[in-house]
């Protein structure tokens, strides 16, 4: 079988950086009152910075596809044209409409005479894991000679005040614990947007690095546990979901059924020992040395987990040491489906690595706790 190389990776962050004294006024306030667990959140999860496709004034300046258009174009500047690409995939949790396809609405964009194979990964985090996924079996089975895979979102307009009911914000528990916060108002202070694009051929650079595709292992564990991320349905007591078609029109707003909300007593008992526990299978099954690894690369949805992470591996007999930790959440927040790539192409363009370095991601996915573990090769 051929082989699958990351041969150049570019991003496209939209606007300036917003601070988080900026990130109220371009999101607005929710029946008009400033939110009592923005700062408690913000304290907990880390991030300094991150961006929005929004101007000042909370304006969209940029759609979902878009911005993934604008990723892939600076990815083949000087490089290829989107006439040469054979296969066009993409994952996002935020697509502009429910139809048509996000990588059709990507392909749209960058327009052109040619015509071409496009795939759309829906989920949350792992999207962007499992449209890479794609472009690396096609290339692995010579269907296609090269891909490009982008992942993108655009959080920012689906956490505008006008598309949440008001809450009651319960500070003595955010300060008792964390987690309370998370369902809404936690996520309204962690998402960004932004989209990264990356070049996958069947043979490496001539010249400058190229990242080796080893394996990208992804594993499931919704059969064992209830939806934890949703959007357009409504969680019931018994862990069940009820879809938006089921609803009637005032049920669907009385419930804020399009609000992204999370389970977040599932998220705290859960996020971190099940990806831990894929981790440790995968030792034997991958055959992987941990001591090879170079960098470890965490998708971490806020900064709140590392050290949890940390402790709960130990448990397993499994020591990464922090130097080899590689992360750009306090830069550019929670950038979802995209965040993975964003990591790898911070390294990749950092002038940082060697030849025959080893680069391990780990993309969790809360929606319902599913899984990627990625090894990379620098050749």
């Amino acid at each position: 079988m051929s082989n699958a190389y990351i041969n150049k990776v570019e991003k496209y962050m939209p606007n300036d950086a917003v601070t988080n004294d900026q990130m109220e006024s371009r999101l607005g306030l929710i029946n008009g009152n400033e939110s009592k667990s923005r700062n408690l959140i913000l304290r907990n999860n880390g991030i300094k910075t991150r961006y929005y496709a929004l101007d000042d004034k909370g304006k969209i300046t940029h759609t979902n596809a878009k911005l993934a258009s604008l990723a892939v174009l600076k990815l083949l500047k000087n490089k290829l044209k989107v006439e040469d690409i054979d296969l066009l995939t993409s994952g996002t949790s935020s697509p502009d409409a429910i139809q048509p396809s996000h990588s059709l609405m990507v392909h749209g964009e960058l327009g052109g005479k040619h015509n071409l194979e496009t795939m759309s990964a829906q989920g949350t985090c792992n999207a962007g894991m499992l449209s890479l996924k794609y472009a690396y079996l096609a290339l692995k089975s010579g269907e296609s000679k090269n891909a490009v895979n982008v992942a993108s979102e655009t959080f920012s307009s689906w956490m505008l005040a006008q598309n949440f009911q008001s809450e009651i914000d319960k500070r003595k528990e955010v300060e008792d614990n964390p987690y309370i916060a998370f369902e809404k108002d936690f996520l309204r202070w962690m998402l960004s947007d932004g989209a990264v694009a990356a070049l996958v051929q069947d043979k490496p650079n001539d010249n400058g690095i190229s990242l080796k595709i080893e394996w990208i292992d992804v594993k499931s564990f919704a059969n064992e546990l209830d939806t934890c991320m949703y959007a357009g349905c409504v969680k019931n007591e018994d862990g069940s979901t009820t879809g938006w078609r089921e609803l009637n029109n005032g049920d669907q707003i009385l419930s804020s059924v399009f609000s992204l909300k999370q389970d977040a007593k599932l998220l705290q008992n859960n996020i971190i020992e099940k990806g831990n526990n894929h981790f440790n299978e995968l030792l034997e099954k991958r055959n992987l040395d941990v001591d090879s690894i170079t960098y470890f690369l965490p998708h971490l949805s806020s900064m709140f987990f590392k050290k949890k992470i940390i402790e709960n591996l130990k448990e397993y007999n499994i020591d990464i040491p922090e130097e080899k930790w590689f992360i750009n959440l306090t830069k550019i927040g929670n950038v979802g489906a995209a965040s993975g790539m964003l990591m790898v192409e911070e390294l990749f363009n950092s002038g940082r690595l060697k030849i025959g370095d080893k680069i391990l991601m780990m993309i969790p996915e809360s929606a319902r706790f599913s899984y990627t573990y990625v090894l990379l090769t620098a050749v």
